[in-house]
């Protein structure tokens, strides 16, 4: 999990909470604040989500290209003589 996630969630609350006091004690300019955090805490958090996504892709990636190296190399060492995704004849 990306720390962006983690920050994000931590500053949601810690936003949350501001607004709340302002709401309370009739402070405004804590109530702005509060918001303002709250959001930048949600943003942070989809940006971590975002960075997570993209990751899971490129391994992902990665994995079926390593998959399509190891499966021309078997073929040109002649140690498969069956293409890929053909299932053997019987």
């Amino acid at each position: 999990m990306d720390s962006d996630r983690v920050e994000g969630k931590a500053k949601e609350i810690e936003g949350e909470a501001q607004q709340k006091w302002g709401d309370a004690t009739n402070q405004e300019s804590d109530q702005v604040a509060g918001a303002t955090k709250e959001a930048e805490g949600e943003a942070q958090q989809k940006w971590g989500e975002a960075k997570d996504k993209a990751s899971d892709v490129w391994e992902d990636v990665k994995d079926k290209a390593e998959d399509v190296v190891d499966d021309v190399e078997d073929r040109l060492d002649g140690r498969d003589d069956e293409p890929a995704g053909q299932p053997e004849a019987r």
